[in-house]
């Protein structure tokens, strides 16, 4: 039976697993696609979304790099929040885009959606589409997790600001002593 402490302790332990584990697999699917850009553009260019050349050719040269960084982030416990944030916004855009190629694909050959495997451009090759989906999901939930707040007791930069000294107090702020209620300026 789980006592609230130790419950705490769970959460603050599998939270840490969770960023640092989302933040591995974004540099390791990043690198995939940075060292290969040739082969990231080609994919881009089959969802046959974007038609200006230029804007494809920026966007396949710095996709890959911007996932490494949010996921260096991540694992570095740096703009947690931040880092969760913009892995959101990537992957709802991103899993529609592979949910609606998945079902051209589906409507075109006659196969079953789940039955549609293509390389999706993820950085992890032909996939099954309703596993893609499914791990996607999974990245959305983590991501939404570690927006929320979840991660930062174990994260570099909230290690850093919560000091109890009033280091990293904005000037002109105050705080209270939670012992004697008092407000201490700063």
């Amino acid at each position: 039976m789980m006592t609230a402490g130790s419950n705490k302790a769970f959460w603050r332990w599998a939270s840490l697993l969770i960023r640092v584990g989302l933040g591995a697999l974004f540099v390791y699917m990043g690198l995939a696609k940075a060292l290969h850009p040739e082969e990231f553009l080609k994919l881009i260019r089959e969802y046959d979304v974007i038609r200006n050349p230029l804007f494809i050719n920026a966007l396949a040269a710095s996709l890959p790099w911007f996932e490494v960084f949010c996921g260096v982030l991540l694992v570095l416990g740096v703009a947690v929040r931040g880092s969760a944030f913009v892995l959101v916004a990537m992957l709802i855009p991103f899993s529609l885009l592979v949910a609606w190629r998945a079902a051209a694909i589906a409507s075109q050959t006659g196969m079953a959606f789940c039955a549609v495997k293509f390389d999706c451009g993820c950085g992890a090759g032909e996939v099954f589409i309703c596993n893609k989906l499914a791990e996607n999901c999974l990245l959305l939930l983590a991501s939404i997790l570690l927006l929320a707040g979840h991660g930062r007791s174990a994260a570099l930069s909230y290690e850093v600001w919560r000091d109890k000294s009033g280091f990293g107090q904005r000037a002109g702020t105050s705080r209270k002593n939670a012992s004697k209620n008092q407000e201490i300026p700063t």
